[in-house]
């Protein structure tokens, strides 16, 4: 099979779709693989790298594309890429559908791609193992982000979160326990903060309340707990996710009224259209804003921003799939895969709609 890695061209991505390594198992396996030349020096893979792998240099987007039956990217292509595509080629990517243009939706349809989104990868009904990836860097950058932000100068209260002999530590509200909140909560238990949790799962706070030994306050979300959190926060971690679909609003604009000025939100479910009512996307170049006095950081690929790591995060749980899928070919891995099944979105230009083993989409 032909295997094309392109540069990624969103503003501010700097992860690529395929190591080195990967590279080289690929070719070892019989396939050729296609790589844009400087596709991974953001991530700290030179030409060389992939060179020395078997991957052909391509130093054109668009003659890369036409190399291609499976493309292996990051994050959706965008239309000038779209316009690049070919009837009948494979796409995976964390594509985030329910936040795609329609105009790019409607290119896609039109070069009958087959589309398979990362994030919509599951082994069962909870388990998105390439998904889950992405969410543990976002959660360990949680406490960075904050600390940042919350900086006079950004902006932010001037406070320091985990406090000093005779100050309080800060505040820190999440919204969400799945693999985003529980790795935030860790990270920011670590740094020394005073941590609330917030979920809809009872099933899930007990959990959390046993796994950190009950350093964490845990609360149902009802609209009344969220509103009651918001006026003491000092960091409010957005961590909603319903994969596939777009995340509820939680925090709405008079809630943040109630927040102190200064105080922080982290919306890391904006690339699922946000779960504040005030969030917007923002990019890695110029990540905040600031609304009704409270610093926003909303930005879609917030594990852009640590690529390398990221990089081989992602693919160390895509592996197996990529490998399947080249070596099977697409209709075949669909078709014998109920993981690669559930991240079918698009296929031959035509949207999915109908149920997963795993229930509805």
């Amino acid at each position: 099979m032909n295997i094309s890695i392109p540069k990624e061209r969103l503003p501010g991505e700097e992860r690529v779709g395929l190591t080195p390594a990967g590279v080289g198992l690929l070719t070892k396996d019989g396939h050729k693989c296609f790589v844009e030349s400087g596709a991974g020096v953001g991530a700290g893979f030179d030409d060389y790298d992939y060179e020395r792998m078997g991957a052909t240099l391509v130093h054109n987007g668009g003659e890369l594309y036409a190399h291609s039956a499976l493309i292996l990217k990051v994050l959706r292509p965008t239309p000038e890429e779209i316009g690049w595509m070919t009837s009948g080629q494979a796409l995976m990517c964390f594509l985030g559908l329910p936040q795609i243009p329609d105009e790019d939706v409607r290119g896609l349809r039109d070069r009958r791609i087959t589309a398979i989104a990362y994030e919509m990868i599951r082994k069962d009904r909870h388990d998105f193992p390439i998904l889950k990836t992405v969410s543990e860097v976002a959660g360990r950058m949680a406490p960075y982000l904050a600390g940042s932000m919350l900086m006079r100068q950004n902006g932010g209260r001037g406070i320091l979160l985990n406090g000093v002999p005779g100050v309080s530590a800060g505040d820190v509200v999440i919204l969400g326990s799945g693999t985003v909140g529980q790795n935030a909560a860790r990270a920011f238990l670590g740094l020394g903060a005073k941590v609330f949790i917030l979920s809809r799962s009872l099933d899930h706070l007990r959990e959390l309340d046993t796994q950190f030994q009950g350093r964490v306050t845990t609360m149902i979300d009802h609209d009344f707990n969220v509103a009651y959190v918001a006026r003491f926060a000092d960091v409010i971690i957005g961590a909603v996710r319903n994969p596939g679909k777009r995340t509820p609003v939680v925090i709405t604009r008079e809630m943040l009224r109630t927040m102190r000025k200064g105080s922080v939100i982290i919306d890391f479910s904006i690339d699922s259209g946000g779960c504040a009512e005030t969030s917007r996307p923002t990019t890695l170049d110029c990540p905040t804003y600031i609304e009704e006095d409270v610093v926003h950081y909303c930005v879609p690929n917030v594990p852009g921003s640590v690529p390398r790591t990221s990089t081989h995060a992602f693919n160390n749980a895509a592996w197996s799939y990529i490998r399947h899928l080249a070596a099977m070919g697409v209709a075949s891995a669909i078709a014998q895969n109920e993981a690669l099944r559930c991240g079918l979105v698009m296929r031959n230009g035509e949207l999915i709609e109908d149920s997963t083993p795993f229930g509805p989409r």
